[in-house]
């Protein structure tokens, strides 16, 4: 008997045998996964997406239409990428010169958000939960939390875990959403401490808090404008 796969892919998809993808991963129209291609759990690759044989696609990632995973890309868990993203993984490439031996490892770190029409060029790492713009293009490594926007992409603040904009990396410390774990430049000692100093939160504690932050901050602005 025919062993049903685990994830689910549309018929005009194409995974290859050899690849490995994850239970309740989707895969939708006109893509295409290597043989040797890795893609985590519950994932979602929307029309058009290429994986190359040897990318990496951790769990909960998702991934818009017309995206292409070359070879070298490493994408860990939860990452989500916009469409027309683009990744490259050779800086000097010629169609005459064979340069699959310079293939450079590019890193996108946990829960980053890499924006519509962005281009991340091989080499770079971007740090967990970093936000990289719609269109901007990233030549250097991001840190952790980092926005960057432009061209070529320049800091321009910190977002939290929880995607809210924030004014300082003290400000991350301090959210409910227990971001501090992976501010850029804490020593893992003190963040792990600083982690179990706080009580525990689950997602809805976290989702709640959000929203009436949200509330008080309108509430704040209606006073404004009736004081005008």
């Amino acid at each position: 008997m025919k062993r049903k796969p685990a994830h689910w892919a549309h018929p005009t998809a194409v995974v290859d045998r050899g690849a490995r993808v994850g239970a309740g991963t989707k895969i939708w129209h006109f893509c295409h996964v290597m043989p040797g291609a890795r893609i985590g759990a519950r994932c979602v690759l929307g029309q058009n997406v290429f994986v190359a044989g040897d990318a990496r696609i951790g769990d909960g990632c998702r991934i818009q239409n017309n995206v292409s995973i070359y070879d070298g890309v490493v994408l860990e868990n939860e990452v989500f990428v916009g469409p027309s993203a683009v990744f490259t993984n050779v800086k000097n490439p010629r169609g005459a010169v064979d340069r699959r031996a310079a293939i450079e490892e590019t890193r996108i770190g946990r829960g980053a958000t890499i924006g519509a029409n962005a281009t991340v060029v091989c080499g770079a790492t971007v740090g967990a939960y970093a936000f990289v713009g719609a269109g901007a293009v990233v030549t250097r490594d991001v840190s952790p939390h980092a926005i960057v926007l432009g061209v070529p992409a320049r800091p321009a603040g910190w977002i939290c875990r929880c995607g809210e904009r924030r004014g300082s990396a003290k400000e991350i410390r301090q959210c409910l959403c227990h971001a501090a774990e992976l501010v850029v430049g804490e020593p893992r000692e003190e963040r792990e401490r600083q982690r179990l100093l706080r009580p525990a939160l689950g997602v809805r504690e976290v989702t709640e808090a959000v929203a009436q932050r949200r509330q008080r901050r309108l509430q704040v602005q209606r006073r404004r404008v009736v004081d005008r």
